[in-house]
């Protein structure tokens, strides 16, 4: 017996493809759901992530100090989660940064203000291998991050879906913005295509100051 296609129609609405035969109710899919408004994080939204961790986590500094490492560092959520004291030099303000997808590891600078809170880490959990311990012991879990983030989001007020990785992205557009060497920033965030690189240098809107002067 022969098979018949099934036809689904399909309205172009813009560049928006939506089909007909869907049922409509708060959990369908719209263009709206599909659109990431922002993918990235100001340096002021960084900062106050971690203000209303300080006043509403119940670990409210070891929530900022992650928040703080994984922005200044550029770190997935699953780099951050997994990072332990030995790859940390506090006396010598040196991270060894540890890359996840095959990404090139290399070694940052930290600084005063991020290395006093390490410390301060550090004498609350001297006997732990890994910096960000749940409260169960162990390291905390990239989701447990994500749900972290996620309600500090919604506590801070933030008009829109906050994620770990717009840390990261956070970062690559800061030192972007700063005007730092698309080959050095490649080296820092550890991108193995500097392809990936390229996108932050690309939006970065000092990279027209100097036009018409």
């Amino acid at each position: 017996m022969k098979k018949k296609p099934i036809i689904f129609s399909v309205i172009l609405i813009g560049k928006a493809f939506l089909v007909t035969n869907q049922i409509s109710d708060n959990n369908t899919p719209n263009t709206e759901n599909f659109t990431v408004k922002r993918r990235y994080l100001t340096e002021r939204e960084v900062e106050k992530l971690m203000d209303t961790a300080r006043k509403v986590s119940r670990r409210g500094h070891r929530d900022a100090t992650m928040i703080l490492v994984a922005y200044r560092h550029g770190l997935r959520a699953s780099e951050v989660c997994c990072l332990e004291w030995h790859q940390i030099e506090l006396d010598q303000g040196r991270l060894h940064v540890r890359r996840a997808k095959r990404g090139t590891p290399s070694v940052h600078p930290i600084r005063g203000d991020e290395i006093r809170d390490l410390r301060r880490l550090r004498r609350e959990n001297p006997t732990e291998a890994y910096v960000f311990v749940s409260e169960r012991g162990g390291p905390i879990s990239p989701m447990g991050f994500h749900h972290l983030i996620a309600r500090l989001g919604k506590a801070a007020k933030m008009p829109f879906a906050v994620h770990p990785h717009m840390l990261r992205h956070a970062c690559g557009f800061k030192l972007a913005n700063d005007g730092h060497d698309t080959r050095a920033l490649q080296h820092y965030l550890g991108h193995k295509n500097i392809q990936h690189t390229v996108r932050y240098t690309e939006l970065s809107p000092d990279r027209f100051r100097d036009f018409w002067l």
